[in-house]
């Protein structure tokens, strides 16, 4: 087979993950390790570690012989110094000859524009992917308890465009090693929008099991993330508030970039709940 200048550059670059194990960075591991591709994961427990929360010096390690890298942000780019985060790890990476970064972004939330407009000012090429609701929400991360609890309770009920992680993780492998995307701002969404009502009821008739959707107080949120367990105040409080502020229609449009990059139409959020159900995540325990 004749390789291609695009595919020769890639078997010789090394594509760093921050957040590699988290739930978008593991399935773009995936996907760049079947292709064969060199990988570094970068996390607390990682070798070397990275830790968003450290001196911005000691992420130098985690950046040596990096090509491209994708950033994901915890817990959010929301929270306070996220934006200063951001443009300090793009510095360094810049920098250590970083070529390409690619990151995370969250749909409709204005303190995350901050940190997009921090890395997009000194990265040498960039690309901002803006997620909307995972659906996977519902099965791998902070909506699973409600769910098995039978009520998902949040301050309003607007609809979303819930966008699969599969398609997040595709967007972000064709950022990281095709060329094309700088300077580029994709925005995910399914192919439908859904309320958290509808949601609840798609779980349900799937699953068996009775998932009734509550409106609830900020607070009344806030104090049930908790009950959750995993979570802090500070962490519960602030998402709870953001809830409150991009739960407000502003999302509530499906946009074509997953096709627009991909080639291939968005996850169904029906198709997702029919395949989670079928792992017995929702089943009675």
């Amino acid at each position: 087979m004749v390789r291609t200048g695009a595919q020769r550059c890639n078997k010789r670059m090394t594509y760093l993950l921050i957040g590699g194990t988290g739930k978008t960075g593991r399935r773009v591991n995936d996907r760049l390790t079947a292709r064969g591709l060199p990988v570094r994961v970068g996390s607390r427990t990682g070798a070397p570690p990275f830790d968003w929360n450290a001196d911005p010096d000691t992420w130098i390690p985690v950046l040596e012989g990096v090509s491209a890298a994708y950033l994901t942000y915890y817990p959010d780019l929301a929270f306070p110094g996220a934006p200063e985060s951001i443009r300090a790890f793009a510095e360094r990476a810049t920098a250590a000859g970083v070529r390409r970064l690619v990151l995370l972004s969250g749909r409709g939330e204005e303190e995350a524009e901050v940190a997009e407009r921090e890395l997009a000012a000194v990265a040498t090429e960039w690309t901002v992917v803006r997620a909307t609701w995972f659906a996977q929400d519902f099965n791998e991360h902070f909506l699973l308890p409600p769910v098995l609890a039978g009520e998902i309770a949040l301050p309003t009920d607007v609809p979303e465009p819930f966008v699969d992680l599969e398609d997040v993780a595709d967007v972000v492998v064709a950022a990281l090693t095709e060329e094309g995307h700088h300077g580029m701002t994709y925005e995910l969404t399914g192919p439908r929008l859904v309320t958290f009502a509808e949601a609840a009821a798609e779980i349900s008739a799937a699953s068996g099991r009775p998932v009734r959707f509550q409106s609830v107080t900020p607070a009344e949120c806030a104090a049930r993330m908790l009950a959750g367990g995993g979570m802090s105040v500070e962490e519960a409080e602030a998402l709870t508030d953001l809830f409150a502020r991009i739960l407000d229609g502003r999302n509530a449009h499906v946009t074509g970039d997953v096709k627009r990059v991909t080639g291939h139409e968005p996850r169904d959020f029906r198709d997702f709940v029919k395949a989670a159900a079928m792992t017995g995540v929702w089943d009675e325990h």
